[in-house]
């Protein structure tokens, strides 16, 4: 089932010993759309802290409870590496994390990127790690935040369609599927799922997303999803278009 990554945010997190705090961000791998990390906000407990949980350490998402279920105790994210929120996540501090857990990193796993049992999703064969904004070389360039890159503007082949709004991925593999995007005054102000294999390439210095369709292709799909779900009549279903 796909969740909605702004649905998500806030969510009570729960160790097997007790709440940890709240789910803050989301990092994820912009070459192979899978979410590498959840950013837990730790609160009052462990003050001005944020930690990194990674897919195979959380158990169910509960999302009728708002609750993230996450098979660690307290004491083993207390002593958890701590990160660095403004800028990437360090190739050294990933590495650091790997090992205080015991277990394989990623990107030397045969594939698994998601929690026990979930499909395997290939990492990348060599992450790419190279100076750029002033951020040094053990820097991982492809791991970005949901949130810094909602409200990036969506660009089709023949120009602005709307503005990213959230991220609809997988809860059993950890990976986003499509983006959400607010299409405005374009479109009627409606919602449009567009697929991550749409995008063609994201630029951070324009804070854009350039995907391959047209904006005809956009509105003809979008209209044919939503007329689909009106047939259905699931009235609680949201008025989206998912473009494939």
């Amino acid at each position: 089932m796909l969740k909605n990554t702004q649905e998500i945010y806030g969510d009570k997190l729960a160790a097997s010993d007790g709440d940890i705090g709240h789910v803050q961000d989301f990092y994820f791998d912009d070459t192979s759309w899978a979410v590498r990390y959840v950013v837990a906000d730790t609160g009052s407990w462990l003050t001005g802290r944020l930690v990194l949980l990674a897919p195979h350490a959380l158990g169910r998402l509960e999302q009728a409870e708002k609750l993230l279920a996450v098979n660690l105790t307290r004491a083993q994210i207390e002593r958890s590496p701590s990160i660095e929120t403004h800028r990437p996540v360090s190739r050294q501090h990933e590495e650091e994390y790997y090992r205080y857990y015991g277990q394989m990193p990623y990107w030397e796993a045969g594939g698994m990127t998601g929690v026990a049992g979930s499909p395997a999703i290939a990492p990348p064969a060599t992450p790419e790690l190279r100076p750029h904004h002033g951020h040094n070389q053990r820097d991982d360039l492809h791991l970005r935040s949901t949130k810094a890159i909602a409200g990036y503007q969506i660009v089709a082949m023949d120009g602005a369609v709307g503005s990213v709004s959230g991220f609809m991925f997988d809860e059993k593999s950890w990976t986003i599927r499509d983006v959400v995007v607010e299409t405005g005054h374009w479109f009627a102000g409606k919602a449009v799922l567009i697929s991550t294999d749409r995008i063609t390439r994201i630029s951070y210095e324009e804070s854009t997303v350039f995907v391959n369709l047209t904006k005809a292709d956009i509105k003809r799909t979008a209209e044919n999803e939503v007329a689909k779900t009106h047939v259905r009549k699931q009235e609680e279903a949201p008025k989206v278009g998912v473009i494939r």
